[in-house]
């Protein structure tokens, strides 16, 4: 199959002009249905080889009895048959094909010929483009065609976001959405058997009226694929944002490292949106708050943001509602504080949150000089009127549509961008949304959602895709309880990652106490002795720290009585002490983790996770986000980290698992010392699979 043929086949199944439904059950009637209920005005041919009608429209009784090629087919027939019936579709020539019916892959364990029969499905299809199977299909209310089984909330639309799940339930979910976002394509991708999330979504962002697109996402298949997405996506000008949801096994047991915890599934999936200049929130609510925001103004150019209200208990709860996220209120320039007051009088407290009060309520040219004055400073990238709307069947809002024109006046005279939010998502009436909209003005709809989505846009107007394709492990597979390992000693691990870089304390093996002794003389004092064959070593007191004498050395290595021992130089002063962790997630590539490391790494928590490869602009920023960096940086007056030591370290590690991407599982380094000279390694761990 051709590039060229596989976009056009997928296409034409996107925007058909003529739909053949295949099957006569309900759910192939509600097809007929919905395509005529949005408005569809092409062919559509029902099969069915008993029926003479299906939706009130005559069937034909064979595929092969079509007046021609359809460019869709919608087919709700069961798992065998839909093979058949794709077969039969593809030697006709059609574009692209719903698969309704469940049973393939996803029931593998229950069915056991569920893979045998997707492959059959895939092979039946040809340069024929498959949605599912396992899926509802997809809405395009652009060009009015609905090849969905149920009922949904769409309407037509000239221009809008698409939005994109694995989850068919979800996706109908979606579609009854109230808050004025319009919906141009709504796809469900199922068992992704043949046409992925990625594909899908790069296809449909080359539509010029689609304005921004939004993924719910279970489970990626293709890595590289996301990423051609995510910077087609930036070329278009066009930006993503995600929700995230599920968990994957680990690739081992939490028991063998503090890395295995701290990594994974969730920190891998983090990583990766991060890494493509996908926004990721963390609810329905505000993925859909989020591309309203796009749809209507695209990513924001900062975090800077000023919120106005008749309210100090309104503006006090925004305020609150920020806190944890990159968003913030830049103080009021001497410039906005004498507009401010020229509009407002003296009795109102001048700062950002405003609370105007309601001295200038039913006023409109009062209430836009307000705005305009609270907007005339060049640090904003959104200015905010928070304003909840009575109901329409019990009261009278002709005095809120003086607010609303203010704000259109104040967007339309300084050329803000503007927004009116509601505290409660239901205090923002549809119609009042879609009418902010043709007037220039964002409707956001509650506090929580929506100041998600701000922080989500904003964050998307600073961010990009990465210009570096990631590291893969070769192979992509997960390791099980089958897998062969081989852990490596430390003292091996360490001599391994110096040879690519990594700093490590002088240091010799020991079979026996005695020997242990004669080494640590020959390295000179003061010495750290390790016992050798232990997970943790701390906690089996097996690490003794500052021992000066060779009898001391030998005392301690008959009270540990391990299998074997290793002699370090001691290392001097220490700024902190680190974690550098690397996992291989074939999910997500490979998860650096770094953080806080020896006894603080439980303790603390503080941790931030990247996807290799990186460099050394990735590395500062990720040590700058810690909570430990202000001790890294010299907290107090005390001596700062040699930060380029620091980058080094985790350069090595990468060098190291870049060589062995085939083999290894995990490296993890943990603590790293740090201080005013270097950064060295004490302690290595590499686990490889075989």
């Amino acid at each position: 199959m051709t590039a060229s043929s596989d976009r056009s086949n997928l296409q034409r199944l996107l925007q058909p002009r003529s739909i053949a439904v295949i099957g006569g059950g309900a759910w192939c009637a509600n097809v007929i249905r919905e395509c005529r209920k949005i408005g569809f005005v092409g062919e559509i041919w029902p099969v069915h080889p008993k029926r003479d009608e299906v939706g009130d429209l005559p069937t034909f009784k064979h595929i092969n009895d079509l007046p021609g090629a359809p460019d869709a087919a919608f087919i709700g027939v069961n798992r065998a048959l839909t093979v058949e019936a794709v077969r039969l579709l593809s030697a006709r020539g059609t574009g692209g094909a719903v698969c309704f019916a469940s049973g393939f892959s996803e029931a593998q364990a229950e069915l056991g010929d569920g893979a045998d029969l997707q492959q059959a499905l895939l092979d039946a299809a040809g340069d024929m483009r498959l949605l599912g199977p396992n899926c509802y299909g997809f809405v395009n209310a652009l060009d009015c065609a609905a090849l969905w089984p149920d009922q949904h909330g769409m309407q037509p639309v000239e221009r809008g976001v698409a939005i994109l799940t694995q989850s068919s339930n979800i996706a109908l979910n979606l579609t009854m959405q109230t808050r004025g976002l319009p919906i141009a394509y709504l796809g469900t991708l199922g068992n992704q058997a043949q046409t992925d999330l990625a594909e899908l979504g790069a296809t449909i962002l080359e539509d010029p009226r689609v304005t921004a697109l939004g993924l719910h996402i279970e489970g990626l298949s293709d890595l590289r694929g996301f990423e051609v997405l995510a910077r087609r996506a930036f070329e278009l000008g066009k930006r993503i944002v995600a929700v995230k949801i599920g968990a994957s096994e680990q690739a081992s047991a939490a028991a063998v490292s503090h890395t295995a915890s701290l990594s994974g599934s969730d920190a891998g999936a983090r990583a990766l949106l991060k890494r493509l200049g996908i926004a990721q929130v963390g609810s329905l609510a505000g993925l859909m708050e989020t591309l309203k925001i796009l749809h209507c103004r695209g990513p924001l150019a900062h975090g800077g943001i000023a919120s106005m209200s008749c309210s100090g208990g309104e503006a006090s709860l925004v305020a609150d509602s920020v806190l944890g996220t990159e968003l913030h209120f830049p103080a009021l320039s001497a410039q906005q504080q004498e507009a401010l007051r020229g509009a407002l009088g003296p009795k109102v407290a001048l700062a950002n949150p405003l609370d105007y009060h309601t001295y200038i309520w039913g006023d409109q040219e009062a209430l836009t000089g307000c705005f305009s004055a609270m907007m005339s400073a060049g640090n904003l990238a959104l200015g905010i009127v928070v304003l909840d709307f009575p109901r329409a069947d019990r009261c009278d809002a002709r005095e809120w549509d003086i607010v609303v024109n203010a704000v259109a006046d104040t967007a339309a005279a300084t050329g803000a961008t503007m927004a009116i939010m509601t505290s409660l998502p239901e205090c923002m009436p549809e119609n009042i949304a879609q009418d902010l909209m043709t007037r220039g003005v964002i409707p956001i709809c509650g506090f929580g959602e929506g100041l998600e989505a701000v922080a989500a846009a904003a964050w998307l107007g600073e961010n990009g895709p990465a210009s570096v394709s990631l590291l893969l492990p070769s192979g992509g597979k997960l390791m099980h309880e089958t897998t062969i390992q081989t852990v490596l000693a430390e003292g091996e691990a360490k001599k391994i990652l110096a040879q690519h870089g990594l700093a490590v304390p002088r240091s010799k093996r020991a079979r026996t106490p005695r020997e242990a002794g004669d080494a640590a003389a020959e390295i000179g004092f003061p010495i750290v002795l390790k016992g050798e064959g232990f997970a943790h070593k701390t906690e089996a007191g097996a690490v003794k720290l500052g021992l000066t004498t060779t009898e001391d050395v030998i005392a301690a290595a008959v009270k540990m009585n391990a299998a074997g021992y290793l002699v370090e130089q001691m290392v001097p002063q220490t700024v902190a002490e680190l974690l550098i962790g690397v996992m291989r997630d074939p999910a997500h590539g490979f998860v650096l983790t770094l953080g806080a490391g020896g006894i603080l790494t439980e303790i603390l928590q503080d941790t931030v996770s990247l996807l290799l490869p990186v460099d050394e602009t990735a590395i500062l920023t990720a040590l700058h986000s810690l909570r430990i960096a202000p001790m890294l940086a010299g907290y107090r007056g005390a001596v700062a980290a040699e930060k380029k030591a620091i980058c080094q370290a985790v350069l090595a590690v990468q060098a190291y698992v870049k060589a062995q991407a085939g083999r290894v599982a995990e490296v993890e380094i943990n603590p790293l010392l740090c201080g005013p000279d270097g950064a060295i390694a004490v302690d290595a761990l590499i686990r490889l699979e075989d």
